[in-house]
């Protein structure tokens, strides 16, 4: 199953002399998502974009989370690009989250030459392999005493944050690094930068704030979390769960298979429908809630335990990714939560014809890595 739309056609002039256009690539476990950018007068202009399920490539149905080889997902990608008229030639591919570590160090202060000497050691008790065999990268979080977030305590510092300053440390295997070259090559994307999708995400969903916000992205076989405060990851978190096990639930409750439980989820969500009796719409919609349940128990957790680290309250939730787009959700996660909660609008950085408006925004959620990446592809133009 394959959703693509090509702006070329729509916005005529816009889009004439294909110069500088880019590509943000973002495999997923369960799709294939693309978004092709072009800067016009200072602003980006989406010429393209498309999704492609990967649950066919394993003659699985659509919704499945899959594990491809390599000969597949580039089968896929090259679909994906024809499919949706993707003429770009540059651009990024995303690299998951699972695939890769991001944490918080604490450590003393001192001159960055020590530093240097130090976070290659301390990398060490977070990774379980050789310092050699990854990409690492890091960088001091910045202190900002002078501005206080709206949503601060009165303590000014936790006993942690006190003892000396926080690193914020990225670990990559090179062997992911090599796979995603290997895959620019065949697929005919010149790739500048592989990123990872927590960054991608925050970069084109996030607004701007001081206080902490947390970005929940439900995929379909995890759901992440990331703790972001100024514009730097404070806190992440992983959870095994999201959209298909909602979609396994529902199947097995209601005595359907994979693909009309898929469907129904899809349409309808947590929304009534006509076409149940009041029964079965509370039965579908109890399915599925017994999987959010879960994961806003742990969204909360996560709120709590953040609070109680760094002595601030989270005040906004930003629902990201596929499982986001499920109808209804929002008004469950706002009950749910005790905090304010948005959904996910990456497109609302770029330009589209206005029309294209409400699509845009139903869809953008699952797409807020692709325009991440593709938004940074043209910094780089």
């Amino acid at each position: 199953m394959a959703l693509s739309l090509d702006f070329k056609k729509v916005l005529g002039s816009l889009v004439k002399g294909k110069i500088g256009s880019v590509v943000g690539i973002d495999i997923g476990a369960s799709s294939i998502k693309m978004v092709q950018l072009r800067l016009a007068r200072g602003a980006p202009i989406l010429e393209t974009y498309g999704e492609l399920s990967l649950g066919p490539y394993a003659r699985l149905p659509i919704g499945k989370a899959v594990r491809l080889p390599q000969e597949k997902i580039t089968e896929a990608v090259q679909d994906l690009i024809r499919e949706a008229n993707v003429t770009a030639k540059n651009g990024s591919i995303s690299i998951p989250f699972a695939s890769s570590l991001i944490t918080v160090l604490t450590l003393p202060k001192v001159p960055e030459d020590q530093l240097q000497q130090i976070v290659p050691i301390e990398a060490r008790k977070y990774i379980p392999m050789a310092v050699s065999e990854v990409a690492l990268d890091w960088f001091v979080i910045p202190k900002d005493e002078s501005i206080q977030g709206e949503f601060d305590r009165v303590n000014p510092q936790t006993p942690l944050q006190a003892k000396g300053e926080e690193v914020l440390l990225v670990a990559i295997h090179n062997n992911i690094l090599q796979t995603h070259q290997s895959l620019a090559t065949a697929v005919g994307v010149a790739a500048e930068f592989y990123e990872i999708e927590i960054f991608s995400g925050i970069r084109s969903s996030l607004p701007h704030g001081l206080g902490p916000m947390l970005f929940v992205d439900i995929g379909a076989a995890t759901t992440k979390m990331y703790v972001v405060e100024r514009g730097v990851v404070r806190l992440t978190h992983l959870l095994t769960m999201g959209g298909m096990q909602m979609t396994d639930t529902l199947a097995v409750s209601m005595q359907w298979d994979f693909e009309k439980a898929e469907r129904v989820k899809r349409e309808r969500g947590l929304l009534d429908a006509s076409a149940f009796s009041g029964d079965e719409n509370a039965h579908v919609q109890q399915a599925m809630l017994s999987t959010l349940t879960r994961v806003f128990s742990e969204v909360n957790r996560v709120l709590l335990s953040y609070g109680q680290r760094y002595n601030k309250n989270i005040a906004r939730v930003i629902l990201a990714g596929g499982g986001a787009s499920l109808p209804g959700l929002k008004d469950v996660a706002r009950a749910a939560l005790s905090v304010e909660v948005e959904m996910a609008n990456p497109f609302a950085k770029t330009e589209a014809p206005a029309f294209m408006g409400n699509v845009l925004q139903e869809i953008g959620p699952g797409f807020a890595v692709s325009v991440g990446l593709a938004l940074r592809a043209l910094k780089r133009e």
